[in-house]
């Protein structure tokens, strides 16, 4: 895979002695043992090339574990590069996520750097993951996006990047996600952003929070939860 100018300007790439060892560290170790039960859906639905952007639901803090776990290097020989906001790369933590790959970007002011880097990543065939709702939302609340990842969809169009968004439902057993429980993940089939400008988005933002919703609901079914209806 080509490095793209963003990955040489900031150095955001994932470390080829930390990633393995996160990797060793997280699936087979932390996961494995915290979990009894990973259950992943709709791999089929994994695009085997190209630019993916990865859009799933966030209830705890485990969704980017379970993420790299189903879609990650053993699965689809990539890896999954993370838009983290600004705080969660701060200190040893964001040392860390530095040299996993990730990269951060102001929720409120996105700079123009943290796009292009974004953009950059689809340019190279690379997998974005973007949580569009913003924050971990731990209600039972209906899923509302952000126009974020939308947006970067349609800008990556525009650099003729044939993006492929894969809307992701995670589930968990237990609300309190504790020991031993069951964790699921499911991927629902990829969809493509059309048209462009804010109506575009939001209309786009309807029916991937719809698929969005599927998924969750699935994954819950797989570890026999259920989320409400608010």
């Amino acid at each position: 895979m080509p490095s793209s100018i963003a990955n040489r300007e900031t150095g955001f790439g994932v470390d080829p002695f930390w990633g393995p060892l996160a990797m060793v560290t997280t699936q087979d170790i932390v996961l494995s043992s915290y979990f009894r039960e990973r259950i992943v859906l709709g791999l089929n639905h994994l695009p085997k090339e190209g630019a993916v952007l990865f859009a799933p639901t966030h209830r705890a803090r485990w969704d980017g574990l379970m993420l790299t776990l189903a879609a990650g290097r053993r699965v689809t020989g990539r890896d999954c590069r993370f838009m983290v906001t600004r705080t969660e790369m701060k200190g040893l933590q964001g040392w860390f996520l530095e040299r996993l790959g990730c990269f951060p970007v102001d929720q409120r002011r996105p700079s123009l750097k943290s796009l292009r880097f974004a953009i950059d990543l689809m340019v190279d065939g690379h997998q974005l993951v973007v949580f569009p709702e913003g924050k971990i939302n731990r209600t039972e609340k209906p899923i509302r996006l952000k126009q974020g990842l939308a947006r970067l969809a349609q800008i990556a169009e525009t650099k003729g990047v044939d993006v492929q968004v894969v809307p992701v439902g995670l589930g968990y057993s237990s609300v309190k996600r504790r020991p031993f429980s069951k964790a699921a993940i499911c991927f629902k089939e990829p969809m493509k952003v059309e048209g462009f400008g804010r109506d575009a988005a939001l209309n786009f933002n309807l029916e991937l929070s719809a698929r969005m919703d599927a998924a969750e609901q699935a994954a819950l079914k797989a570890v026999g939860g259920k989320k409400k209806a608010i």
